[in-house]
């Protein structure tokens, strides 16, 4: 009897000791759920500041833990920027400097990365890179998405194989997919990977019903630099009337266009307020995941991100839409929930600028996973847990964007973004000069890049200063020869239907 005892105890020993390891091991490698929106500008928040939008939920993330101040996108358009969070690298190395081209199949991602360290990983919503492929994704266990941009409405999607119209408001479905997904994952050993893609607040922007007059006595007028172009290349006054202007159609919420009238300005406020509807339905949807993780409880055991693939102009310059590398088009939101870096009792702002580039890099890190074996981008872990701030940052970084001939209303743009400068050059892409004026602004002091100093006699020493360094970054990044297309020009022709 007493050695049989003694046998159970050593057994039960034996199992609280596995038990206990493997409860280390998952401590050691959080879940992850990753949300990504589609051209969300970074001041969509509550906590950053807006004057009509609420989004308690995602306030929350940053609340109880990282909020990153300063998030910028390498490329600002969707697929570039999609691909350069996978991959951790600039769009020139990974290829998909377009909206019309896939990701490649043999290129690592930080995905495939975690799915090889025992990783379950699902892919649920708009992935957007190949724009008429809803085929399941190397690195992905579970995949749901769909052809093109997908319909506020009653999108057809491919689920894992299986493809039918889900009935209902985008962004409820595709969370109400994510909960079901993460149920029958948790709790347990193996730590997964969900990224939930949405597509709000993309065009053509249409809010669920319950928030469609939310905002409807919230004023949204041009604002002021929409005025402020005599300093300005000549293009962005070419752009005013284009698709990408703030007189043309934007994106059919103007249905007689051109049009400078002052009263024109009703349309433009239209299109803002049902901006801002669809971003309340994500931030609903935050909160559903946050409480469904904290039931689980998996929520302390989960590294938690939302953000942005890129920002969005709103009258900005005389502009709407992305591409060009002003603040607002490459700004990004970045909050970051996750006890392992910062406890949900200490949270912290983090100034130092990170990019799109860092996402792959940090992932990996955090969850104790083999690193790519290229990327551009760094881990910001260091970041989030320094107490002394001395981790050694990046003061400067580059921007690249190629000229689309489907979307003719922006020039090859290439720049440098340091803490306090902002250098911009418009190449040809032949041999001949620049064929636009370039773009200097003392973002520390001009942060909505009022007065562009590219002809300020008193700047011309930092302008050549700023030049070699971007020249260097690009060198730095293995973009030699920097190949990109020809300019051929500002466009006034509208997109084909199917591809707005």
């Amino acid at each position: 009897m007493f050695r049989t005892t003694r046998k159970l105890f050593g057994w039960l020993a034996a199992c609280l000791w596995l038990l206990t390891g493997l409860s280390a091991r998952a401590a050691e490698r959080p879940n992850v759920v990753f949300i990504l929106t589609d051209d969300m500008r970074w001041d969509c928040m509550s906590g950053a500041g807006h004057p009509y939008l609420k989004t308690p939920n995602i306030d929350r993330l940053a609340a109880e833990g990282l909020y990153f101040r300063n998030s910028f996108c390498t490329t600002s358009l969707c697929s570039p920027s999609r691909a350069s969070i996978l991959s951790g690298m600039y769009a020139h190395s990974h290829g998909v400097s377009n909206n019309f081209t896939e990701y490649p199949e043999s290129m690592p991602s930080f995905p495939r990365q975690l799915q090889a360290a025992g990783y379950r990983t699902g892919y649920i919503g708009k992935y957007h890179m190949g724009e008429n492929n809803d085929e399941k994704r190397p690195g992905f266990d579970y995949f749901v998405t769909h052809k093109g941009q997908g319909k506020y409405f009653d999108t057809e999607f491919n689920v894992d194989g299986d493809r039918k119209v889900l009935p209902g408001y985008y962004t409820h479905v595709v969370t109400d997919l994510a909960e079901k997904w993460i149920r029958q994952q948790a709790p347990g050993e193996q730590p997964f990977l969900l990224m939930l893609g949405h597509k709000a607040p993309h065009s053509f922007y249409l809010p669920e019903p319950q928030y469609e007059h939310t905002f409807d006595n919230a004023d949204s007028s041009y604002p002021e630099t929409a005025f402020l172009l005599d300093d300005k290349p000549d293009w962005f006054k070419l752009r005013l009337d284009t698709w990408h202007g703030i007189y043309g159609p934007l994106f059919d919420y103007r249905k007689k266009f051109p049009d400078r009238s002052p009263a024109a300005v009703k349309d433009f406020a239209a299109m803002n307020r049902s901006y801002w509807g669809t971003i309340l339905s994500v931030d609903d949807s935050v909160g559903q995941l946050y409480a469904l993780l904290k039931e689980l409880g998996e929520l302390d055991n989960t590294l938690f991100i939302f953000t942005a693939d890129n920002g969005l102009l709103a009258g900005e310059h005389g502009m709407v839409d992305k591409r060009t590398m002003h603040e607002p088009s490459i700004r990004t939101p970045l909050v970051v929930r996750y006890p392992g870096l910062t406890p949900a009792t200490s949270p912290k702002v983090i100034d130092e600028m990170v990019l799109t580039l860092d996402f792959a890099p940090t992932i990996l890190d955090v969850c104790g996973a083999p690193s790519l074996p290229k990327a551009h981008g760094r881990s910001w872990k260091p970041l989030a847990q320094e107490q002394d701030h001395k981790t050694e940052w990046r003061g400067a970084w580059y921007y690249e964007y190629n000229y689309e001939k489907q979307f003719p209303y922006t020039p090859n743009v290439r720049g440098i973004r340091t803490k306090d400068w902002k250098y911009i050059r418009y190449p040809s892409g032949d041999s001949r000069p620049d064929p636009h004026l370039g773009e200097l602004y003392h973002i520390s002091a001009d942060p909505t890049e009022r007065k562009n100093l590219i002809k300020d006699s008193r700047h011309q020493l930092r302008i050549a200063k700023l030049s070699l360094q971007l020249d260097e970054l690009i060198r730095a990044a293995g973009a030699v020869p920097d190949q990109m297309p020809v300019d051929e020009g500002i466009q006034s022709g509208l997109p084909d239907q199917k591809i707005r």
